[in-house]
């Protein structure tokens, strides 16, 4: 037996015969041209980029009825990539310049660009070097003539679950592959925020990604156990190895069933407390699964993806629609988006910039105060989508309180050209901020006084606190949300809050993560964000527990400076 770990996305268990697919990464010639051949073989990649825009624009117009709604948008983002006419302008610069035959030439551009996303800071953001290379893959395919994903395991008629192996996953790849019987999906690359994750949570399969080279173990047919909790992957375990497997498979189900019982139950702890429950969302699609959940509200819902993928800048009316649907969907339950996060490492325009260090250069609120017309833009589409419901502005990254008054103004100012405009919007937006910064939790008083509500961000917050970088393996181990220095300022931020009558959440990870949801209360909290698929495992810890006695308990623990023991909150 072969054990294998990777970062569990997706949580469930899954048993069954490893379905291996096939290499994403094609090996390619590398040659130089002559200089007379130059123009035909820029001709030959633009072809072949045609060809692969025309495939995926096909698929996009042909999207089942039932098809995940992520994927549509998905795809949207790698044609517009195939599009985008500096791929193919400085690929062909490659192969002029260098004499580089056109596969040559395609991966060093590939490789060049997804090194520059791989310096993002922002997690989402690095993730979308994946398309990047997924794009370059797909034209790489078409120049091979390759299409084959799958063995003739696939399309056999055992009976079998079968569980796909890749080293990464497309969109368009994931949208042939789920006719199949496919009980899981494992991948070499990818994070939380990988296609292959989106995908494979609004199927509700599980999922484990960032494997390494554990393609490279398996074979077709191997019989392959996958734990999506623990992020761990057996090969051809033993009898009673799978014995046990399946019992915790069975058991799952059976807690999943009872869950989904608690679907519409007030999230309201033994002693009376509520506690809201909201919902993190990527793309305006997934407010449906956060209906689903039972959420109730948006507490973060990430810009980016509007921005991303594209030589220009979303227009005005391009952002309302996003933000708007959104809205509509949560039928008046308060919609938190969060204004564009972007890193100083790379423009929006294209013009691309490598900072000293870009975890504290020109990111976030920086970047839109130092680009007005651009965040302008974005606030008036913000405006015009409170029509619909209750919006609550969150401005990312903010250190100085005088980022909060800037940003009133230019929230006045918009406002202004809308009324000139003649633009109906609504007046009752509400203003917070994300509390990631150490120096926002220490001082934190002036910044309740002056904003509506506040939205920890523990991610960051948890890395600037102790100055490591939570993407760097190197130093995962110091990566530590239960740091009493962290809890202590979750803990301030809460208390201020609470003394000014303003709300509070935590929208990182851990809010989703059930076995802190006592720690949290504990701290005061009462307000949660979390991935739709958290928020039922989450609610039952809530509906289970005693918030004023957590207080005391945690509230002792952080006196003492000492950490936080969880089994004793169970207790």
């Amino acid at each position: 037996m072969v054990c294998a770990h990777g970062q569990g996305v997706v949580k469930g268990y899954a048993i069954g015969k490893a379905a291996i697919m096939s290499a994403a990464a094609l090996e390619v010639a590398h040659y130089r041209i002559a200089p007379e051949d130059v123009p035909g073989e820029c001709a030959r990649l633009e072809q072949a980029m045609c060809k692969a825009r025309e495939e995926l624009d096909a698929i996009a117009a042909t999207l089942p009825d039932d098809a995940p709604r992520e994927l549509g948008p998905l795809l949207t983002v790698h044609s517009l990539l195939l599009a985008d006419p500096m791929l193919l302008q400085q690929t062909c610069e490659l192969i002029t310049e260098r004499h580089y035959n056109a596969e040559w030439a395609l991966t060093s551009q590939g490789q060049l660009l997804s090194e520059q996303f791989a310096l993002m800071d922002d997690e989402y953001l690095r993730e979308r070097g994946a398309d990047i290379r997924q794009v370059i893959e797909r034209i790489l395919r078409v120049m091979s003539g390759s299409t084959s994903l799958l063995p003739s395991l696939y399309a056999s008629d055992a009976e079998d679950s079968l569980i796909v192996v890749a080293r990464d996953i497309s969109p368009a790849d994931m949208l042939r592959l789920r006719g199949g019987r496919f009980a899981a999906f494992l991948t070499d690359l990818g994070g939380p925020t990988s296609h292959t994750a989106i995908v494979a949570r609004s199927m509700n399969v599980p999922a484990i990604v960032g494997l390494g080279h554990f393609r490279g173990l398996v074979r077709d047919g191997d019989i392959l156990v996958v734990d999506g909790f623990t992020g761990t992957v057996l090969i051809n375990p033993s009898g009673q190895v799978l014995q046990e497997y399946r019992e915790r498979q069975a058991e799952y189900e059976r807690e999943r069933a009872e869950l989904a019982l608690l679907r519409d139950a007030p999230a309201v702890t033994l002693d009376g407390i509520v506690i809201k429950l909201e919902a993190n969302i990527e793309l305006p699609e997934e407010a449906e699964a956060a209906k689903k959940a039972g959420a109730d509200g948006i507490g973060l819902f990430r810009s980016e993806f509007l921005f991303m993928g594209r030589s220009d800048l979303p227009t005005e009316v391009e952002q309302y629609e996003a933000y708007a649907a959104v809205v509509k969907a949560m039928d008046g339950r308060p919609v938190t988006i969060r204004t564009l996060d972007i890193g100083s490492d790379k423009t929006l325009d294209g013009d691309v910039t490598v900072a000293t260090n870009p975890a504290l250069g020109l990111r976030a609120i920086r970047y839109c105060l130092a680009k007005p017309e651009m965040f302008a833009t974005q606030l008036r589409a913000l405006l015009r989508a409170s029509v619909f419901g209750h919006v609550r502005i969150l401005i990312p990254m903010i250190s100085h309180i005088h980022e909060v008054h800037a940003t009133r103004l230019a929230i006045e100012s918009a406002c202004r050209e809308l009324d000139a405009r003649g633009v109906t919007y609504a007046r009752n937006y509400s203003l917070g901020a994300m509390v990631e910064i150490p120096a926002i939790a220490i001082a934190i008083e002036p910044f309740v006084e002056a904003l509506d509500f506040l939205s920890i961000g523990t991610n960051d917050l948890i890395q600037y606190t102790l100055a490591v970088d939570r993407g760097d393996s190197d130093v995962a181990d110091l990566y530590d949300p239960m740091h009493p220095a962290v809890l202590r300022l979750i803990a301030h931020t809460i208390n201020a809050g609470e003394r000014a009558g303003k709300p509070v959440a935590v929208c990182g990870e851990i809010a989703g993560d059930s076995r802190v949801t006592r720690m949290l209360l504990g701290l005061g909290l009462t307000e949660f964000s979390m991935h739709p698929q958290q928020l039922l495992d989450v609610k039952k810890e809530v509906r289970q527990a005693h918030s004023n006695a957590l207080r005391l308990k945690v509230a002792m623990a952080l006196n003492r400076a000492e950490r936080i023991d969880l089994a004793t909150l169970s207790s």
